[in-house]
């Protein structure tokens, strides 16, 4: 019997596989998609990104309403400060995933894309075996993408067990908002999280052995972060990391380099990821990964076998679900020759989401990237509590910041926290990318009341100062 065979055979279904099979079926390709689980849309979906954020979105909520601190600091009441129940911060998320689950069957459904459940294996370039509960098949592809995504990593020595030591596949597996939790690693995944049981309660304590959080982002924006944090009652422990957990009757003590121990109900480990890769035989591809998992590519999305491409997290920064998406769609108009009208490569240009509480998102250089170029530029900035939607959101901590050059004008970066962010930052992107300048800003009409006014209070404070009207209010 004859293997079934296919233009494109797409292993894993998250957002990168899911855009590049759906690209290429819209080209009028036979396609075949291989995920393991018995429900589509891989970590994103299920441990992820969409569980986080429908937990962020929980937890902020909780955080407005009667019971919550900041609610509490709204009203000036202070009442009894009672713990909100995990189970119902978790319905949302519960709601989202099996939406999102159904979405994406259908998706794959209306584009004829055969889907088989397993765990997929290289037989040889052309050929992959899905291995079944019940039965293993062999696919023929012309072309294969390997979309796995990545998994996190833990040391040896603070071993996650998914009950009081956790990592960010897990955390949400907790049965009760720990009233104390250690989170080792200020990374991105490490600061979402930390800020989101920070707010729904927990006494958090930060760690990192390096000297500063979320070392990629702005520091003024880092330093608006970290006033929150610690106003939420975060303690931020950086420069040391932890060195054994011991599980005791009482809770874990976590031991850190600096001889401090702390007792905690939970420990979270974010000390980042690697790629799924595992069990793959890539050899018989002639494709190879890293001691990360993590396959090297091209800027087309290639590995160094021509009809293997690899995609997602599996190939390493920026490693979001947004650029994931991006890189599918690419790699199909590659493969399949698409060019006229489409990227040959991602884009220089696309904006960075950290669901923190509150929320960051940038695009472009920071300051201290501009600062190490000897470059002219001039800082526009726009607080939320100047702003009448800022008020009547009650984001008194909210920033917008524009960095433009002083002979152009033209946008080098935008830099957010606050309520929005990431959904404002494309308002500066649109800009950028389309070539505009800070007086775009200044001549455009915004809705009232709005956060979007900011770009225009941030351009008018940056185009005042190259005016040399430091001082003049808008």
């Amino acid at each position: 019997m004859l293997n079934p065979t296919f233009d494109l055979i797409v292993i894993g279904s998250g957002p990168a596989g899911q855009k590049s099979a759906v690209q290429a079926a819209k080209l009028g390709k036979k396609v075949a998609i291989v995920e393991q689980h018995s429900t589509l849309g891989g970590g994103c979906v299920h441990a992820g990104t969409l569980p986080s954020k429908s937990f962020r979105e929980s937890v902020y909520r909780f955080a407005l309403g009667s019971g919550g601190k900041m609610a509490q600091e709204t009203d000036g009441k202070k009442k009894k400060f009672e713990f909100p129940d995990m189970g119902r911060l978790l319905k949302r998320k519960d709601r989202v995933v099996e939406c999102e689950c159904q979405v994406i069957a259908d998706q794959m459904k209306r584009n004829n894309i055969k889907v088989f459940e397993g765990k997929a294996r290289f037989v040889s370039k052309n050929e992959v075996e899905v291995v079944g509960k019940k039965s293993s098949t062999v696919l023929s592809g012309k072309f294969i993408f390997v979309a796995v995504g990545a998994r996190p990593v833990a040391p040896k020595h603070l071993e996650v067990d998914g009950k009081l030591i956790v990592d960010s596949d897990t955390v949400l597996d907790l049965k009760k908002v720990p009233k104390t939790m250690v989170v080792l690693g200020a990374g991105i995944i490490g600061c979402e999280y930390a800020s989101m049981f920070a707010m729904a309660g927990t006494k958090v304590f930060l760690v990192d052995r390096r000297n500063e959080i979320l070392a990629s982002v702005d520091r003024e924006i880092v330093k608006h972060l970290e006033e929150r944090f610690t106003h939420e009652g975060m303690e931020i422990i950086l420069g040391c990391e932890a060195q054994k957990v011991d599980k005791k009757k009482s809770g874990l003590q976590v031991h850190l380099s600096s001889k401090r121990m702390i007792e905690a109900e939970a420990v979270l480990v974010a000390l980042g990821r690697s790629g799924n890769t595992e069990g793959m035989e890539l050899k018989n591809a002639g494709v190879e990964c890293d001691e990360r998992g993590l396959i090297k590519v091209d800027k087309h999305f290639r590995t160094k076998t021509e009809n293997v491409y690899a995609i997602g997290d599996v190939v390493g920064a920026p490693a979001l679900a947004s650029t994931s998406m991006e890189q599918g769609r690419i790699a199909s108009c590659h493969a399949f020759n698409i060019i006229s009208g489409h990227p040959t490569g991602m884009p220089d240009l696309f904006p960075y989401g950290i669901y923190t509480i509150p929320e960051i998102s940038m695009l472009g250089l920071t300051e201290e990237a501009l600062k190490a170029q000897g470059a002219n530029f001039v800082v526009g900035r726009a607080k939320y509590r100047e702003l009448a939607r800022g008020q009547i959101v009650g984001d008194q901590w909210g920033l917008l910041k524009i960095l433009v050059d002083e002979k152009t004008f033209k946008l080098l970066g935008v830099h957010i926290i606050g309520d929005n962010a990431a959904d404002l930052i494309h308002i500066g992107q649109a800009v950028m990318e389309l070539g505009g300048d800070a007086n775009f800003f200044i001549r455009s009409v915004f809705n009232y009341p709005t956060l979007a006014e900011a770009y225009k209070t941030a351009a008018l404070h940056a185009m005042n100062q190259i005016r040399g009207t430091i001082g003049r209010t808008a």
